[in-house]
């Protein structure tokens, strides 16, 4: 059949006309984003293909920092001169446990940090170690439990126990033992001259930075838009919107915590239970030399992106003094990120794998990048928010 030129034309001509109009209707008829009343996040169109994510943290980083050395620095959390903490603002991912006598003690995970003063440092234990593991990074301490110097010395750890070449005692009064630390650049020495190179660090299941942000618009419009999530029931995801939570170990109240959440740079204030702000010592991204944080240094509060509260199985030690925490296994988890809780679990096969944290269909949970603090739990402990 014979097809008049002139007359297709014209068709495809009307065609293209009326779908012009309707696409101009719709967009006439959609609300325009700031009429909706929803203040969305900005998304990039598209990621570009050589953007280099952290392990660590999942932030996006300069190609060759990808394997750079990670240090696992045992720091003390006691009110016998263990805080103000210096440098752990710069820390990816923070565990936080009962360390002996209800006291808390941080597993601080850096990876090629550039604060001035770190620390102060302490013993290590057994439980640290374990969730130190895969993170592939120089044990960072001042002695240890039996059970953990022996695993360090047995299980082929870089290590770095109390060291006066790579490590200072500060000379603020108020610190007591609580005054031995380290700097980025004595970090970096002791690295290279012990020929321990880079880090092949195994993180936590993360959201890279635009799954991130489309996650948080996803939290925004279930709360501006009254979005009806999942209920809190037994065969339901639970995923709650909370402003803030309380983490308390069962032990000395002044040890408990809460954290608030932040909108406006959605991360999670973190106090002590009075209400005290917890502040660290940021300290200068320069080599001072050994100074003491506390004339070097600003305070600020704590703000990680993540909190994570998983509650594990834990008791007294042989000793009955220090703590017996069981690492490997499952147990129930809260993680808290983009102003909202979902509860699942934690699991961790062996000492080398990575902790994974689960919903309650059994779907894995990616974090959001940013600092990440995991509070260790006791069984006699809780979890509220």
């Amino acid at each position: 059949m014979k097809v008049d030129k002139n007359r297709l034309a014209m068709i495809i001509g009307i065609v293209l006309a009326v779908g012009g109009v309707a696409c101009a209707v719709v967009a006439f008829l959609m609300p325009e984003p700031e009429a909706s009343g929803v203040d969305f996040p900005q998304i990039p169109s598209s990621v570009a293909s050589e953007a280099v994510y952290s392990d660590l943290t999942g932030l996006e980083i300069a190609a060759d920092k990808k394997t750079a050395p990670a240090y696992c620095v045992q720091t003390p959390n006691g009110l016998d001169g263990g805080r103000p903490q210096a440098g752990l603002d710069q820390a990816g991912v923070v565990f936080e446990a009962i360390a002996e006598a209800g006291i808390t003690r941080f597993a601080a995970i850096y990876q090629d940090p550039t604060s001035a003063v770190i620390g102060p440092i302490r013993s290590l234990r057994l439980y640290y170690l374990q969730w130190d593991t895969p993170f592939d990074c120089t044990i960072v301490h001042a002695g240890g439990a039996d059970d953990a110097i022996a695993a360090v010395r047995n299980g082929g750890y870089k290590d770095l126990t109390e060291n006066y070449t790579y490590m200072y005692r500060g000379t603020a009064g108020n610190r007591l033992w609580n005054n031995l630390f380290t700097t980025s650049a004595l970090l970096a020495r002791m690295n290279s001259d012990r020929g321990y190179g880079g880090s092949e660090i195994q993180g936590f299941t993360r959201m890279n930075p635009e799954e991130a942000r489309r996650d948080l618009v996803d939290a925004l419009a279930v709360e501006k838009l009254e979005i009806t999530k999942p209920s809190d029931n037994d065969t339901d995801v639970m995923t709650s919107k909370v402003s803030g939570m309380a983490i308390r170990f069962g032990g000395i109240a002044s040890f408990n915590v809460s954290y608030s959440y932040n909108a406006a740079t959605n991360s999670y204030l973190r106090s002590y239970e009075n209400g005290v702000a917890h502040d660290v010592y940021v300290c200068p991204e320069s080599d001072l030399g050994t100074v003491n944080p506390e004339g070097s240094c600003t305070l600020q509060q704590l703000s990680p992106a993540v909190v994570v509260a998983m509650v594990v199985s834990e008791k007294k030690a042989w000793d009955n003094y220090h703590e017996d925490i069981t690492t490997l296994g499952s147990g129930v988890a809260y993680v808290f990120q983009n102003g909202y809780a979902i509860k699942g679990r934690w699991e961790k096969n062996t000492v080398a794998d990575q902790i994974r944290f689960y919903d309650e269909s059994g779907t894995e949970i990616a974090l959001i990048p940013g600092q990440t603090f995991v509070e260790a739990v006791p069984d006699y402990g809780s979890v509220d928010y």
